[in-house]
């Protein structure tokens, strides 16, 4: 008998993705509470490693080696994973605030989201400097300044080890690009303070070693384009300025009214702050009963211990408290591959130890990027035949990957009869139908898509654009809609927060397209889809795919690649940051873009079946023959090299059958990959085209000319 699954009915939300979540994620992955649900916030879909942030800087690693890639840490967890900054959360109402989407409720939270930097309240700070952390900023800076070839002086805020470990990294970076740089480490108190004698004097020799100014009890009163302006009125000149000093913890963690000390969160041996549902964990927690300084050590080994409890504090786990160390290894990098090691009162310095830390660094990021294959589970002894090709060998895909094939549906749809009705109009090839009512002329049309990603606001929102499509590609205005829902199976309050969710979002995304939501329906299934019904009204003629001419010019508003990228994210193989821009492009509203397409003789959406199958369907429609410029087809980032490796949707071979004929290449195979609310392909009057193209772009759509259409019928080529 089947067994559905379980449902879900506590939730569990991590907000940051810092070091400790990110080894509870991985614990959580290999490891599940069953009904509990886990999401984790945090503002970028990959986080830095701070430890290995000055051989970075040095050169000694590339950038990719320093990211914890959360997007694939979410999926391997089964976590739904919300893009954005937490600006507050209510422990009376236990909701956690994200500008731009609902509240997110818990009944449980963990904070690990770091410190922040106090130096941009310098004056000048913020327009002529660059803090340290977050890395993606401070990183594109440096790599710049590190290409120039005019002066390197270099000015770095505060003196305490990470300030001297980046001075002396930049130091060693600089001149192995044959300049001569001159940096200067200012500290309002005394530097490297808190570290053993013997510590700090090796420091201050490496300092030295590495020409690095070390200037104390010196106090900035404004940063400017030509350098740092001191107290005593004397002016600091530099060309580059990196604060790493003035660490603060954001404002919103005092303002919960919980126990805090000096806004860091108070936290007992369980690592639980004075609100039971809530824990904290990392730089932002202030460890009540054991004190310690701020460092990376006492957070991985916070790990096992939080998970416990978290687990817990949920209904399923044993307690465990935190007892950190009394002192901890210190392995600081003095720019070249050498090192200085201390902890118990001992001390070392060398090469060996540079690589005695390089290996604790690269073992700890392996053991967040590596992560166990999930591999399904093995087919019952006794089968029915056909069953394993059925199955398949990897995940079936969400959104428009999960689709029925194209010549599978146009089968079946061959038996469906025409319209009885003089009022109703089928399309050919159109997804939308045309209903004409005293004058009015109303297109009708429906979508519904298998969830691709955990998170139900942004599921929603990518489905409501999705079916907008539709609308749009007919030239229509979008007027009411119906959400169709199935819901995994939860408790009635995740059932009810879920939902909440779920049609905020698509109010918010159908109402700014001109559309109200006037009912719907919702069931229980094995998972999440979202789908909705749609009508738009039309002031003339629709565009249709019937009415492409030879010579007409083809447009395309998104890139593709969508289809490929969820794949390869459903197997841990895609980059976070290229997944999020995907989901970035996948809820881009195309109104704009229609509105650019006016003058359209032919449109669509290019969704499910890919740009060939689209294509395809227009030139049918059309009676003509499309060309299409492989070279010119834009591409979503990271696409093309995750299809060079291999990968490819569900959905894809049933759309290949529809231009068997073209080489079996990455650029060639991604013109059959299923997209998710896919972009607007347009056949324009050639005199029009490339006015619209401009306008296109200039209303922030990476449109492209993609292609033109012929007086082959039926045909479809592409060429280089």
């Amino acid at each position: 008998m089947h067994q559905p699954p379980l449902p879900l009915t506590r939730d569990l939300v991590l907000v940051g993705g810092g070091h400790t979540h990110a080894l509870v994620l991985r614990k959580w992955g290999m490891d599940p509470l069953p009904g509990a649900r886990l999401t984790l916030i945090d503002p970028t879909p990959v986080t830095a490693y701070s430890g290995m942030l000055p051989g970075f800087v040095a050169g000694h690693y590339a950038r990719t080696e320093l990211d914890i890639d959360l997007v694939r840490l979410a999926r391997f967890a089964g976590a739904r994973l919300i893009l954005g900054p937490v600006t507050g959360i209510d422990p009376a109402r236990r909701l956690i605030e994200v500008p731009g989407r609902p509240p997110i409720a818990y009944d449980v939270c963990s904070l690990d989201v770091g410190i922040t930097s106090a130096i941009p309240g310098l004056p000048g700070f913020s327009d002529h400097a660059v803090p340290a952390k977050p890395l993606g900023p401070f990183a594109d800076r440096w790599t710049g300044f590190l290409e120039d070839e005019g002066p390197a002086r270099v000015g770095v805020i505060g003196g305490g080890v990470a300030g001297c470990e980046l001075a002396m990294a930049m130091a060693h970076a600089l001149r192995q690009r044959g300049r001569s740089p001159e940096i200067t480490v200012f500290d309002s108190a005394q530097a490297l303070q808190g570290l053993g004698a013997r510590t700090e004097r090796g420091l201050r020799g490496a300092l030295k070693r590495n020409e690095v100014t070390l200037r104390e009890h010196v106090v900035i009163e404004r940063v400017s384009e030509a350098g740092l302006h001191l107290a005593d009125g004397t002016l600091s000149p530099a060309d580059f300025i990196v604060g790493a000093a003035g660490a603060k913890p954001h404002d919103w963690v005092a303002a919960m009214g919980l126990e805090h000390e000096d806004g860091f969160l108070s936290v007992s041996a369980r690592l639980q702050s004075s609100d039971p549902a809530i824990f904290a964990a990392g730089d932002c927690a202030h460890l009540a009963h054991a004190p310690r300084p701020k460092a990376g050590v006492f957070a991985v080994r916070a790990a096992p211990v939080l998970f416990s409890n978290l687990r817990a504090a949920l209904g399923g786990g044993t307690w465990r408290r935190f007892e950190p160390q009394g002192d901890y290894l210190k392995l600081i990098s003095l720019g070249r591959q050498s090192a200085l090691g201390a902890r118990f009162g001992l001390f070392a310095e060398g090469d060996w130890v540079w690589r005695w830390k390089d290996r604790i660094d690269r073992r700890f990021m392996e053991r967040l990027s590596t992560l166990p294959a999930m591999t399904p589970p093995p087919l019952p002894r006794h089968h029915a035949a056909g069953l394993a090709e059925a199955r398949g060998s990897k995940p079936m895909c969400g959104g428009c990957g999960a689709k029925v094939g194209r010549a599978t549906l146009a089968r079946a749809l061959a038996t469906l009869p025409a319209p009885a009705r003089s009022d109703v109009t089928a399309l050919p090839g159109d997804d939308a139908a045309l209903l004409q009512m005293d004058g009015v002329r109303q297109v009708l049309t429906t979508d519904h898509l298998r969830a691709l990603t955990l998170d139900p606001v942004l599921m929603t929102r990518i489905a409501a654009h999705h079916a907008l499509g539709d609308i749009h590609a007919m030239g229509a205005r979008p007027q009411a809609a119906t959400l169709n829902l199935t819901l995994p199976r939860l408790s009635d309050t995740l059932s009810e927060r879920m939902l909440e969710e779920i049609v905020t979002a698509a109010t918010e995304v159908l109402r700014g397209a001109g559309a109200e939501i006037v009912g719907g329906h919702s069931s229980i299934g094995d998972e999440l889809t979202v789908g909705f019904s749609l009508t738009g009204l039309l002031e003339r003629a629709p565009i249709t795919l019937s009415g492409a001419q030879p010579g007409d010019v083809l447009l395309l508003t998104k890139p593709i690649g969508s289809g490929t990228l969820l794949a390869a994210e459903m197997q841990g193989a895609a980059s976070g940051h290229d997944v999020a821009a995907c989901w970035e492009l996948m809820c881009q509203d195309q109104a704009a873009a229609a509105a650019c397409l006016r003058d359209a003789r032919a449109m669509t959406d290019v969704t499910g079946f890919g740009l060939i199958g689209h294509a395809r369907n227009m030139a049918e429609a059309s009676g003509c023959g499309l060309v299409l410029s492989l070279s010119a087809i834009p591409v979503m980032a990271g696409a093309r090299a995750l299809a060079e490796a291999g990968h490819r949707s569900t959905l894809y071979p049933q759309n290949r059958e529809a231009a068997p004929e073209l080489p079996e290449t990455a650029a060639h195979a991604l013109l059959f990959d299923p997209q998710t609310a896919g972009g607007l392909l347009a056949a324009l009057p050639a005199e029009a085209a490339a006015e619209t193209l401009d306008a296109l772009q200039r209303a922030g759509y990476p449109a492209a000319r993609i292609g033109r259409v012929t007086d082959r019928a039926g045909s479809i080529e592409v060429t280089p």
